[in-house]
């Protein structure tokens, strides 16, 4: 199916009514209408500043906000489900205990998932969200495309993760990228200097947000990725540093790797083949042709979760065709040794191929429980903000969360403390 093209200019974005939008879905070439829809939307060029409200707002209307490339679903069925009453489930933090509402208070969290055993046994929505709503990945996205890269390797179309970027991207001749590999984008270990400060207006990070308003988007943060004078900081693969240039580098040279932009070959060797239900929108950069590899996915709760059933089963379509390499999925979340990726908090590691370990610190004091997801089982896609898709092959469980936390990237015994307690504590219950 020829994939279908969604572009929206921000002033319209912002002056057309929520029934309009709707009438005008099909014209939009989306099968399935997103809602609710919102009537004004958040200025994007603020979106490191919006307030709790905006941010509900932004994320679950972002497919309007920006130019997108739509990724058909081809009629896949509902999740069975078995429902299981987790109002009773209980984590302790610094000595206090907290039920499943306290967390999903304190973590502003507006939609969330628990798949067992590939049935849904419990969900939830709030803030207007529905199970139509398309919400946005953040860096979600990343691990999606990495999946992708594992896609494209089983095909032959990347004939190794060792090989240069350079093969496949010939643009990066003559800057620091050069000798990176695709490894090394995967694991962020390329060595090249980025600042992901979400807090500072000048750094690397936000000048790409900027770029992403900017009307010749592709070219701007292609310029601003590929700057001959960006430097490098470490040999390749010796140190650790997250980088989204990095990752929107990675797909840039998975899109010139297949000949597709990430949408398409996501709509075609995952999302129709698997049996996801509803559409959803890629943010692209250059409609049809490019789609932002570090984050702008955009799709159903449901279909976040079939997304982590994907992943768990190793790659495995419904017709018994595995279209990921054998060891993938276990190689995916062999967290790197790197330097930086090692830590205090994570000692056996921080990050694998654009999944993260996110069990509880080694150093998390008086908090419980500490264990139920263990970390070479268990991997996690992670968007600013709180947006999660957690893996767990062992238990055969998918959780996936959407949130507005208030910071960007809060420290790790924050909120990315009490989404592993809670996890954990929803795994134990469901184990036992």
């Amino acid at each position: 199916m020829k994939i279908a093209l969604l572009t929206l200019c921000l002033s319209a974005a912002f002056n057309t009514q929520a029934n309009t939008i709707q009438n005008n879905c099909k014209t939009l070439h989306l099968n399935n209408c997103p809602t609710p829809v919102d009537k004004k939307l958040p200025n994007v060029k603020n979106m490191l500043t919006w307030n709790q409200q905006q941010r509900a707002i932004g994320f679950r209307n972002d497919y309007r906000s920006y130019a997108g490339d739509v990724f058909h679903a081809a009629g896949g069925k509902p999740l069975p489900r078995a429902t299981q009453n987790l109002n009773q489930v209980s984590y302790q933090l610094h000595g206090q205990s907290y039920l499943l509402k306290d967390y999903l208070k304190r973590n502003n969290v507006t939609g969330m998932m628990v798949i067992k055993d590939g049935k849904v046994v419990w969900d939830y929505y709030a803030n207007g969200n529905n199970p139509t709503t398309l919400w946005t990945s953040q860096s979600v996205g990343k691990s999606i495309v990495s999946t992708l890269v594992g896609v494209a390797l089983k095909e032959g179309k990347i004939k190794s993760l060792d090989d240069k970027v350079v093969k496949y991207n010939p643009d990066v001749r003559g800057t620091a990228w050069e000798n990176v590999t695709i490894r090394q984008l995967l694991q962020h270990t390329s060595g090249v200097n980025w600042n992901e400060d979400y807090t500072n207006p000048q750094s690397d990070f936000a000048q790409l947000t900027q770029c992403e308003a900017h009307p010749n988007t592709y070219t701007c943060v292609n310029n601003l990725v590929k700057n001959p004078q960006r430097k490098a900081y470490a040999k390749p693969g010796t140190a650790w540093s997250y980088s989204s240039g990095g990752a929107w580098l990675l797909g840039d040279t998975l899109e010139k790797a297949t000949g597709e932009n990430i949408a398409k070959y996501l709509q075609d060797k995952i999302w129709q083949p698997f049996g996801m239900s509803r559409d959803g929108v890629w943010h692209s950069y250059a409609v049809g042709k490019h789609d932002v590899g570090a984050h702008g996915f955009n799709a159903t709760l449901e279909d976040w979760g079939k997304f982590g059933l994907f992943v768990m089963n190793n790659g495995k379509l419904p017709n018994g065709q595995q279209i990921l390499p054998a060891n993938w999925v276990k190689d995916a979340r062999s967290w790197n040794q790197a330097k930086n990726s090692v830590s205090k908090l994570h000692p056996e590691g921080t990050y694998g191929y654009e999944w993260w370990n996110n069990s509880v610190p080694a150093n998390a004091a008086d908090v419980a429980p500490k264990t139920g997801l263990n970390s070479k089982d268990t991997m996690w896609a992670l968007g600013i903000y709180g947006q999660i898709i957690m893996v767990n092959q062992a238990q055969k469980l998918v959780i996936v969360q959407w949130s507005t936390w208030p910071k960007a990237e809060p420290s790790m015994l924050e909120q990315p403390l009490e989404a592993s307690l809670m996890f954990n504590a929803i795994a134990n219950k469901l184990a036992s």
